[in-house]
């Protein structure tokens, strides 16, 4: 482990898992009553039954194609809540200013994050701000909290999946994956990566990609209500990689991946090929990655086609015993193995 952080060390990957598990969790062995407890490293914890999660964000630029770093921080904190199989009840919302930041640039994101609140049903009610001199932040940061409630769908879904398998936890983690499941993606990936680094460098890719910011609790009781549903996660830093190899270690399985069916836009493909990164690694902030028995599998994939965010869901893998780790069978028919990555390859994007 290297003696100073280093931008890697945020960014989603297997450097952020080091930092993370070495010098961080390792401080916090003590739970309490936590049955989600920080050591799983899900995307909230859970404790009598609330659930509760954090994020700050650091985006540059701070408003691009498609949203800002007000709506990322409120979609980002009630998707968290929602993974677990939680409603989102409320957040809170801390603000870092830079001294010399505009005041109206301030106002234009905090309106962003108000509208999208009251859109999703998650009222902002506590928050804290601070205000630092020139120079010790770059212009504006947010850390954005959330708590919600356990979904009366979620117990009618894990009933649902019980007709065909045990279910090992009573929340939607990323360990209760097993053989013979189905992995499914609600929609187009790396967009958000592609709009962000396109509108900060000037590549122009951001007049056909736009940031797919979204808050996916909506999304979440729909699905679940169709019953099936094991784990959710929002593929963000990292990408589709990252959590499918979170997938694998944590329900210590194997995942095979349908090159051919992962959901990616031509404006995607093509800047990641001028740029010579891969979209699989790239971070979403409105993107789900479900695990669903196989017998619901379609009716899911229904539900999902259904819902505004989630017209183009695909299936894209399954689970299995038959390869270790994550393995991507190929558009030209070959099989590679796909790694967690470091990092993902496009630096402050949340």
């Amino acid at each position: 482990m290297p003696k100073t952080i280093s931008l890697a060390h945020g960014a989603g990957g297997s450097m952020m898992d080091a930092l993370i598990k070495e010098h961080i969790m390792r401080h916090f062995s003590f739970q309490g009553r936590a049955e989600v407890p920080l050591q799983m490293l899900d995307d909230a914890a859970v404790i009598d039954d609330v659930v509760l999660s954090t994020d700050s964000h650091t985006v540059s630029p701070l408003i691009f194609p498609g949203g800002d770093i007000g709506s990322l921080a409120v979609c980002g904190t009630i998707n968290d809540v929602s993974m677990v199989g939680a409603r989102p009840l409320a957040l809170s919302a801390g603000f870092i200013l830079e001294e010399g930041f505009s005041v109206d640039t301030m106002e234009v994101i905090v309106r962003s994050m108000a509208r999208v609140a009251k859109s999703a049903g998650v009222p902002i009610i506590t928050g804290d701000t601070k205000v630092v001199e020139r120079g010790a932040v770059q212009q504006f940061m947010v850390n954005t909290s959330g708590v919600g409630k356990r979904r009366p769908e979620l117990d009618r879904n894990l009933k649902e999946v019980e007709r065909y398998r045990p279910v090992k936890y009573r929340w939607l983690l990323d360990a209760n994956l097993k053989p013979g499941d189905v992995l499914i993606a609600s929609g187009l990936l790396g967009e958000h990566g592609i709009a962000l680094l396109s509108f900060r460098e000037g590549y122009g890719f951001e007049t056909r990609v736009k940031s797919d910011v979204a808050a996916l609790n909506g999304l979440m009781g729909s699905v679940l209500a169709a019953g099936g549903v094991v784990t959710a996660k929002d593929p963000t830093r990292g990408g589709l990689a990252n959590t499918v190899n979170e997938f694998a270690e944590k329900s210590r399985v194997g995942v095979l991946l349908d090159e051919a069916s992962i959901p990616i836009s031509e404006g995607v493909r093509a800047a990641c090929e001028l740029l010579g990164i891969d979209p699989l690694e790239i971070g979403n902030e409105g993107k789900v990655i479900l695990g669903v028995v196989k017998e619901k599998a379609d009716e899911v994939l229904g539900v999902l086609h259904r819902h505004p965010l989630g017209r183009r869901a695909a299936i894209i893998g399954e689970i299995t015993s038959q390869v270790k780790g994550v393995v991507l069978e190929t558009e030209v028919g070959g099989r590679r193995i796909l790694q967690k990555p470091l990092g993902d390859p496009i630096p402050r994007i949340c």
